[in-house]
């Protein structure tokens, strides 16, 4: 396709434009101010970093007494993808000096939020998270894939099948790796291997019943 030189300016305008309305594509500077005020306070043994999407951040909104300490601190943000998450894991886990990283993402990849991802690039962006967390003694826990039949936002896509078999490459790899892996699909899909609407009302998100549950086994998983 050919374009003239009025055409190209325009669309590069267009493509600036775009660029400018969010420069932190990454949100790098959403926790900036919090993590600030953390890392100046004293050193504080058994710190936990609960690292997601909106799943992990609506965790705080259903029951914010769970992060209601220093010790488990939650650094979720709705809508973001794996490669966003890589980019922001030194300032929102790294240099918090957290004993542990708890890390649940990649439905928001399935979905697409910032385009087209293979699972393979998924998995090596959460296997590129847990190499840092173990480059600086962190304890990994990583979690699996919550079920979802359909997205809301982007319906049609069919993730049921996609979630399934990024769990098991996920499975595969921290079991090969000696990390700890919580299984959360087994315990919270529906016979159409979406979220059973106990645990969730838009089938993507969990519910208070489904953060009880998340929150039992987390703690089983922490003690062992």
């Amino acid at each position: 396709m050919h374009f003239n030189k009025s055409k190209k300016l325009s669309l590069f305008s267009a493509i600036m434009n775009r660029k400018i309305k969010n420069p932190d594509w990454a949100y790098l500077d959403k926790y900036k101010n919090e993590n600030a005020l953390i890392t100046a306070l004293p050193f504080e043994e058994n710190r936990i970093v609960f690292f997601g999407d909106s799943i992990i951040k609506a965790w705080e909104m259903h029951n914010p007494v769970f992060f209601d300490n220093k010790k488990n601190i939650n650094r979720g943000i709705n809508g973001q993808t794996t490669p966003q998450m890589l980019l922001r894991f030194r300032p929102d886990v790294i240099e918090l000096k957290p004993e542990t990283v708890i890390i649940l993402a990649g439905t928001n990849d399935i979905a697409g939020n910032t385009g087209p991802t293979s699972l393979q690039t998924t998995l090596g962006n959460l296997i590129s998270m847990c190499e840092l967390a173990k480059a600086n003694n962190i304890k990994v826990i990583l979690c699996s894939i919550l079920p979802a039949f359909d997205y809301p936002w982007h319906k049609g896509i069919q993730p049921a099948e996609k979630i399934e078999a990024l769990n098991t490459m996920l499975f595969q790899y921290a079991k090969t790796n000696k990390i700890t892996y919580i299984d959360f699909h087994s315990l919270m899909a529906d016979e159409q291997k979406g979220m059973s609407s106990i645990y969730s009302q838009d089938g993507v998100h969990p519910n208070k019943e489904g953060y009880l549950i998340m929150e039992s086994i987390i703690q089983s998983s922490i003690l062992m």
